[in-house]
């Protein structure tokens, strides 16, 4: 056990990543930062513990400034929109903020600003001068987003002066081919400019020695700094040539603003301080911030990993005083309906449009049960209305609302007495007991799915006790027997809805209210609610329908929206060069291809229309790269269709020893008896995908012409599976 782990900690801090205000919230950002942090916070307040947790929006920085510029606003008009926007849908899908600021705040601005000070006058800043764009038409330096071009890499246009989206290359501006002002649309030229970076490379050691004891954290995010390490951490720019921010308090830097990355996490100290004076105490702040018997937890995507677990630590040791993360739980990706989320082509689910047609909690529990813990998840709409309705409907609500229905009809709307138990009662009396315990550790460390799949499985034991007792039977032969199944299935009830709550916080109200509880379940304490009876005599409130169940009529429409979005821009991208790197994330025609076993080679536009011609050649590689692809024989043990997938199926493969599934493209052209027993050949070192929520181990090849017809390639003669394609 680590140092870490074995520290006691008298108050919590919890943050979640400030969502950008450029644009509503998605079922993405959900999965990564919010939900995980919500649930763990509502737990350790039902623990009794002293938690405060944070967040806000990130206001400043490039896209809100072109965003203000082309719809003729101001940036701040543009942030108060999607502020409250963001509170708004926040708070109807249950985020339990002790504070929701923003980085536009006063406060931001004179905490930012005062721990720039500390930093630059520490002499961890170091002047350099540097060559940028400069837009003699605007009159200005042009930061990286405003400038756009051809990418170096893929000759794709559209890329920004940072990054292109095509390919996924983190790029400089002046790497940009074809630059012009995304403004004005203007050439612009070379000047010589000068910024304050970071020497986060004096940091590197401190920073190895701070994470050689974090041994109990998530491994993406160990990884991920160990990568950086590797590398070797360098200098960073602080500043930028923007309007838009917070100004450099440093002199002959006046006209100069902090750099988003800087600031934007100073955002969560600000935003404690705002909450402190907004308690009546403003000085409270620093018993969060200040004391190292606080533990700091960041709840992020791995988006933001280097941020978090390299570049703030470096910031708060340079600084000093304030305490580092004590951990870092970090998500990974959420996809949508097999493809990649992409909120610039409207490929997303927004909270918004969802809440305005679903309630919350069975988004909540979907999310919570396929949470991108370990790896990239998916959400699929079919999934989310099967879960509800089989698990949530079928299963959680049906095992209150019999309960309590059973219990008016036959005892009046009370609680029954309890009697002698027998061992099924025993046995429930135990579930109850260390239901609790067991549901706390697992929030305790992050493990999310399974805290929700623990919950539901209480709820599924207690069916199984209704149903074996047989109440409706022993009613009419054994009176007592049967006031006591039912005084144990109440009391299950409750046990429920306090450990429901995290979670599902709107059902668990509900519950409690069915109960005929006084207060609110948030009231209640978590340790020991498996234990607390409800006593004899006590009269039961009204019951109700839990969770409706959602029909295919609901979702199909969902369904619909998103492959036409899918096939616009499959038609929009045809005969476009897809990066092998990207395939599977921004050509969602191709996406298939890359992670479920499409075939390798798809006929090109000139195929297409000329059945003679070749498909177009992709650019020349040499050997070392063709070399790090390992092409294997593999054998189809069982083949068959993935349900509601006209396209697609799930073959399980022997590769020598090795048993693993892929999901291919190909049923259009082979049935699953057709594959069955087959010899294949595939890519066995590709990174796994999901694909309709099922896992993809690799991609098998196949050809296929202008016609639509398709061969699937195999080794001549006898060979066994495992052997290596040369």
């Amino acid at each position: 056990m680590s140092q870490e782990q074995q520290k006691e900690y008298k108050r919590l801090l919890v943050t979640s990543a400030l969502p950008y205000a450029n644009g509503p919230i998605h079922l993405g950002h959900l999965a990564g930062a919010y939900l995980p942090a919500d649930v763990y916070v509502r737990y350790q307040r039902l623990k009794k513990r002293d938690v405060v947790y944070i967040c806000g929006t990130d206001e400043h920085g490039v896209p809100i400034a072109i965003a203000a510029e082309k719809a003729g606003v101001t940036p701040q008009q543009i942030v108060d929109k999607y502020w409250a926007d963001h509170y708004d849908t926040f708070t109807r899908f249950g985020m339990s903020f002790d504070h929701f600021s923003r980085t536009s705040a006063p406060m931001q601005h004179r905490t930012a600003a005062d721990f720039f000070k500390v930093i630059h006058d520490k002499g961890f800043l170091v002047e350099r001068a540097i060559e940028q764009f400069y837009c003699e038409k605007c009159a200005r330096f042009l930061a990286d987003r405003f400038v756009e071009g051809e990418c170096p890499r893929c000759h794709r246009p559209g890329a920004r002066g940072d990054q292109c989206e095509a390919c996924g290359s983190s790029l400089e501006q002046t790497e940009l081919i074809h630059p012009y002002c995304k403004v004005c649309g203007g050439t612009p030229v070379l000047r010589q400019t000068r910024h304050l970076f970071l020497k986060l490379n004096e940091f590197q050691p401190l920073l190895e020695k701070w994470l050689a004891d974090k041994g109990e954290w998530k491994e993406n995010v160990l990884n991920y700094v160990r990568g950086w390490f590797q590398e070797g951490l360098g200098e960073r720019a602080v500043t930028r040539d923007l309007s838009w921010g917070i100004k450099v308090p440093v002199a002959g830097y006046e006209e100069k603003v902090i750099y988003v990355w800087f600031e934007a996490p100073i955002g969560y100290i600000s935003a404690t301080k705002e909450w402190a004076e907004k308690k009546g105490r403003p000085e409270a702040w620093k018993e969060y911030w200040l004391q190292p018997d606080t533990k700091l937890v960041h709840f992020i995507g791995k988006d933001n990993i280097v941020f978090h677990a390299v570049i703030w630590p470096a910031m708060l040791m340079g600084h000093g005083g304030f305490v580092l993360p004590a951990d870092i739980p970090a998500n990974e990706f959420l996809n949508l309906q097999g493809e990649k989320l992409s909120t610039s082509r409207n490929y997303a689910v927004w909270l918004g449009d969802y809440l305005n047609k679903f309630p919350a909690d069975p988004l909540r529990y979907y999310l919570a049960v396929n949470a991108p813990e370990t790896r990239d998840a998916d959400f699929i709409w079919e999934d989310f209305q099967g879960r509800n309705n089989s698990e949530l409907a079928d299963i959680l609500g049906n095992f209150i609302n019999r309960t309590l229905t059973f219990a008016r009809k036959q005892f009046g709307g009370a609680v029954p007495e309890r009697g002698v138990l027998d061992g099924l009662d025993e046995q429930m009396v135990r579930t109850l007991a260390e239901a609790p315990e067991k549901i706390g550790a697992l929030l305790e460390g992050y493990e999310l799915r399974k805290a929700a799949a623990a919950l539901i499985d209480v709820a599924r034991f207690a069916n199984k006790y209704f149903n074996d007792q047989e109440p409706w039977r022993t009613a009419r032969e054994n009176r007592a027997k049967c006031a006591t199944t039912i005084h144990l299935a109440i009391q299950a009830c409750q046990t429920l809805a306090v450990l429901m709550e995290p979670i599902l916080p709107f059902s668990a109200e509900k519950v409690w209210a069915m109960l005929g509880q006084p207060g609110s379940v948030n009231d209640q304490v978590w340790d020991g609610c498996g234990s607390r009876q409800m006593a004899a005599g006590h009269l039961l409130g009204q019951e109700q329908i839990l969770f409706t169940k959602i029909e295919e009529s609901q979702i199909r429409p969902e369904v619909e929206r998103l492959r036409a979005i899918s096939e616009a821009l499959k038609a929009a991208s045809a005969g476009a060069e897809v990066p092998a790197e990207k395939a599977d994330s921004e050509a969602p025609a191709r996406a298939a291809a890359v992670g479920a076993g499409q075939p390798a080679a798809a006929a090109g536009p000139a195929a297409q229309g000329n059945p003679s011609a070749a498909a177009a050649e992709k650019p020349r590689i040499t050997y070392d790269e063709f070399a790090k692809v390992d092409l294997r024989v593999a054998r189809v043990v069982k083949a068959e269709k993935v349900e509601k997938a006209d396209k697609l199926l799930r073959l399980e493969l022997e590769v020598g020893s090795e048993m693993r599934q892929i999901v291919a493209g190909v049923a259009k052209h082979y049935t699953p008896e057709e594959m069955t027993g087959r010899t294949i050949i595939i890519v066995a070192n590709l990174q796994p995908a999901v694909i309709r929520g099922i896992e993809s181990n690799g991609m098998l090849l196949a050809a296929e012409d202008g016609q639509g017809r398709m061969a699937i390639l195999s080794p001549q003669g006898e060979i066994d599976s495992g052997a290596k394609v040369k």
